[in-house]
């Protein structure tokens, strides 16, 4: 048994018998197999055991076994008591999710503080396989298809590196190792109940698909292993877009599924399934917002994605001198006479320009006379001439003075009616970075 795990470990290089790892231990079959199986390998390991108090007393009965089994191996344990239900409720998430968020959490704290390189658990082949029919039936994209992985690195405020080297066996084989070293083991009532999705699956409908090909459980973890060699392959090509902001549809027609790539760029930046399939089918100039904060902009054969606008608050400017507003910076002066060239520097004619003068974001409705121009032009007119994006149409910055003159459209235009002249004998010079 030991050699087809060993050989596994070494296959996907899951330990180092240089370093210390946890063992997540609840007490069950699969957990006790695991920390029997390192320890007698000669693996550093401490065991972690979490109380969720969820099942009454028989919480505390898998907690006291733990203690007892591992002052016999010699081991060291940690232990960590959960007032699960009350976290759940004040998280709104369910308890199999408050479970998972303190469970992960403290094992990432956990490992940080004594130094181990990751933690153990005990997932086996056929978890592996109830995930891959748990997320058919709910519905998943290729990655939910590949089953439980060998080595997965939980992020965080303090990353958790999870270690799985059983899945190479099945639950008959953990029992029957169990069985020959003549070791007992705790059993969770609620696994024998029926009305847990994941346990109708194990209890109801892998019984029924094993009467049409009884070795099915192989048959989809092969398939999985297979899906995530595919899955491998397309992430070497997500990769090369994970950090752009941009992404160029036409340029992906090179690739046979670019759908796939824009699926995976997207969800990394919290659109969920649903919104990344109306994007696929979007006009141009439509927009998404993300639960993680971001906005998506479609527009022509462009996706862009940047953070959510935040609401600015107008700046008055009372006289010369410098200004700060969130990250941007405005220095204002008069000087001598000169017509500047360069998009970020503005220059104005002294006397025809009042203070206070007021920065703020372009609103609907904002006009002005463009430099060289004779009439007026709604702001938003000359936005979409210069074929800038909603993105920064909404970014737009304008420096408004006391007689609602548009006197600056920062970075694109100054006012003809405030223009340098001939006549100029002074210059107001608005410097923006």
């Amino acid at each position: 048994m030991w050699s087809r795990v060993d050989e596994y470990i070494k296959k996907h290089k899951l330990l180092d018998i240089n370093y210390l790892y946890l063992v997540a231990l609840s007490g069950g079959a699969d957990s006790v197999a695991l920390l029997l199986m390192l320890h007698e390998a000669g693996y550093r390991i401490h065991a972690a055991h979490c109380n969720f108090h969820l099942r009454g007393t028989e919480s505390d009965r898998d907690e006291t076994f733990c203690v007892s089994l591992c002052e016999r191996l010699g081991v060291e344990l940690h232990r960590v008591h959960f007032d699960t239900q009350t976290y759940a409720e004040q998280h709104k998430v369910s308890i199999e999710m408050a479970a998972r968020e303190l469970r992960y959490k403290w094992f990432a704290q956990l490992s940080k503080d004594v130094g181990a390189e990751g933690v153990c658990v005990a997932h086996h082949c056929d978890d592996s396989v109830e995930t891959v029919l748990l997320n058919l039936v709910r519905g998943t994209g290729l990655r939910g298809l590949t089953g439980i992985q060998p080595k997965v690195l939980v992020k965080g405020q303090t990353p958790c590196v999870i270690l799985r080297p059983l899945l190479c066996l099945s639950r008959e084989d953990i029992e029957a190792y169990l069985a020959d070293k003549g070791q007992e083991y705790m059993t969770d009532s609620t696994n024998l109940e029926s009305d847990v999705m994941r346990n109708r699956i194990r209890l109801q409908i892998l019984p029924l698909l094993r009467e049409l090909n009884p070795a099915v459980t192989e048959t989809i973890k092969r398939t999985a292993d297979h899906l995530a060699e595919v899955q491998k392959m397309l992430d070497g090509i997500v990769v090369l877009y994970k950090d752009c902001n941009i992404l160029n549809l036409s340029e992906l027609n090179k690739f046979a599924s670019s759908g796939y790539i824009v699926f995976e760029w997207l969800k990394n930046y919290g659109f969920n399934g649903n919104q990344i399939e109306q994007v696929m089918h979007a006009a141009t100039g439509s927009l998404f917002t993300s639960s993680a904060g971001y906005d998506l902009l479609v527009d022509r054969q462009r996706l862009i994605v940047e953070p959510s606008l935040k609401p600015m608050k107008k700046m008055v400017i009372p006289e010369e001198g410098k200004y700060l507003i969130g990250e941007d910076a405005f220095r204002v002066r008069k000087c001598a006479p000169y017509i500047s060239k360069e998009a970020a520097v503005a220059t104005l004619d002294a006397s025809k320009v009042t203070f206070p003068l007021t920065v703020r974001r372009v609103e609907a409705g904002d006009r002005m006379v463009p430099y060289g121009m004779k009439g007026s032009k709604l702001l938003s007119d000359m936005m979409t001439d210069l074929k800038m994006t909603l993105f920064e149409k909404r970014r737009q910055l304008v420096v408004e003075d006391s007689q609602g003159i548009m006197v600056w459209a920062v970075g694109l235009r100054t006012d003809q009616r405030v223009a340098v002249t001939e006549t100029t004998t002074e210059v107001l010079e608005i410097a923006f970075n």
